[in-house]
């Protein structure tokens, strides 16, 4: 977080009249929320890094924009266009994936040092509508767009393994042609049937509408994303939300859109595997939870533990055709993609968990109930499952940064030119940026 700050603010020191730094708010831990803003045009464009404590890939990519925009001035001045560029949205969760952002990039070291908060702690998301944003870096990303009002907003993250996807609350017409052009060229499968979006409309390979807000209890929020969001707060100001998903570790199978030989095999595979873990997790949490009163910020270790301890059952019974629940919400017609993605996202879940108990424990300092063994075997095998089971393999964070630079700058072009078409046929000043001077801290 520190060295992003700093390689901003010497940005700014190097091209002071088109390149500003401000502060639009402070986290809970007291860090501030640092925007740079490129050009001074009158429609705005907003780019969010770093709304998951997990997913560092946004701070490179905005910094990338940031050099790329002040080198064209086709993106600023010919098109009338501020850019708007959060450094990070979550700088306290950032923080707590310190351990593991210097390598070695292995999937043993990610998960052993990985922090993700609970899911009431993640601040891109609205549990309870706009007015009763409890996080104050909630409110910080609120009241700008309010302020900015954007014609195209970006939030910037990671998938720790799978594939590059796309979500948008309005279409973007062409945008999943250049996406496929982007990966390509960069070595970058495409999520073609993401976990995320399972039953959500598909605009295109690997480009994904994000349904309207609708009221839903917690298990459901966590597994299908947080419409109820950050995303779609904008939508009244006409914004256009890209969601931008970029992989750490790539998979080839996630982007095979062929059917699978054996659809229900291979989903009654998946929820026993899922169900049989879940339950390994359950027996070591319940062996160390009385030990963990006196682990460093336990409440908030374990809240997120919580969490995917309570998604993984009712997954694993949507996810099994021999289960009523799959006939409550019947699945969509699954390829071998689809299959893939759900299979990673079972593994990715326990993983999660287990790295979470193992630095719940290191935290403490002692293992009466002889836990840390069993936990390191775990994540071991599941791990290596991810290599050999599925292919996982590492993808340069260079080459992470410059395939979401991409296609931001992809998603900006389409949006400007939508917002252009829409403002020749005069529908009100949609997109046209904030009226009033912004005033910061």
């Amino acid at each position: 977080m520190d060295e992003l700050s700093s390689r901003a603010a010497a940005l700014v020191a190097d091209h002071p009249r088109d390149a500003r730094l401000h502060r639009i708010g402070t986290s809970r831990a007291g860090t501030p929320l640092w925007l740079l803003s490129i050009g001074h045009g009158s429609r705005h464009a907003l780019v969010v890094a770093g709304p998951h404590a997990n997913e560092p890939v946004g701070g490179a990519t905005v910094l990338r924009l940031a050099d790329r925009v002040l080198a064209d001035p086709r993106l600023t001045e010919d098109a009338d266009v501020t850019w708007n560029l959060l450094l990070c949205l979550d700088p306290d969760g950032s923080r707590r994936n310190e351990g593991w952002l210097a390598g070695p990039y292995t999937l043993g070291h990610y998960f052993r040092n990985f922090f993700r908060p609970g899911f009431l702690e993640q601040p891109e998301w609205l549990p309870d509508g706009a007015d009763a944003a409890a996080l104050p870096e909630t409110r910080a990303l609120l009241d700008l767009q309010d302020e900015l009002r954007p014609f195209l907003q970006c939030s910037l993250h990671g998938v720790d393994v799978g594939g590059g996807f796309v979500e948008l609350t309005d279409d973007l017409p062409g945008l999943a042609q250049r996406l496929a052009h982007t990966a390509n060229r960069l070595g970058i499968p495409r999520e073609l049937g993401a976990y995320d979006t399972l039953y959500w409309p598909t605009l295109g390979p690997a480009v994904y509408r994000v349904p309207p807000p609708r009221r839903g209890d917690l298990a459901a929020a966590i597994t299908e994303a947080a419409v109820e969001s950050t995303w779609f707060h904008p939508h009244r100001h006409g914004t256009v939300t890209a969601i931008v998903e970029a992989p750490m570790w790539g998979v080839a199978a996630v982007q095979d859109s062929a059917p699978p030989a054996d659809r229900d095999a291979a989903l009654r595979a998946v929820s026993h595997t899922l169900r049989h873990d879940t339950g390994l997790l359950e027996g070591v949490l319940a062996r160390i939870r009385p030990q963990l009163s006196g682990a460093p910020d336990a409440a908030r270790l374990l809240a997120p533990v919580d969490d995917y301890l309570l998604v993984c059952p009712g997954l694993a019974d949507a996810w099994d055709p021999g289960t009523d629940a799959g006939s409550v919400r019947p699945l969509p017609p699954l390829s071998t993609a689809h299959l893939a993605a759900l299979g990673i996202a079972g593994r990715r879940l326990v993983l999660r968990t287990a790295g979470l108990l193992h630095r719940l424990l290191r935290g403490t300092g002692h293992d009466p109930a002889g836990a840390l063994p069993d936990l390191d075997r775990l994540i071991d095998t599941w791990c290596a499952d991810f290599h050999e089971a599925f292919g996982a393999r590492w993808i340069p964070v260079a080459r992470q940064a410059e395939y979401q630079t991409r296609v931001v700058l992809s998603a900006f072009e389409l949006a400007l030119r939508h917002a252009r078409v829409r403002a020749r046929s005069g529908e009100s000043d949609w997109g046209a940026g904030a009226a009033v001077p912004m005033h910061r801290e």
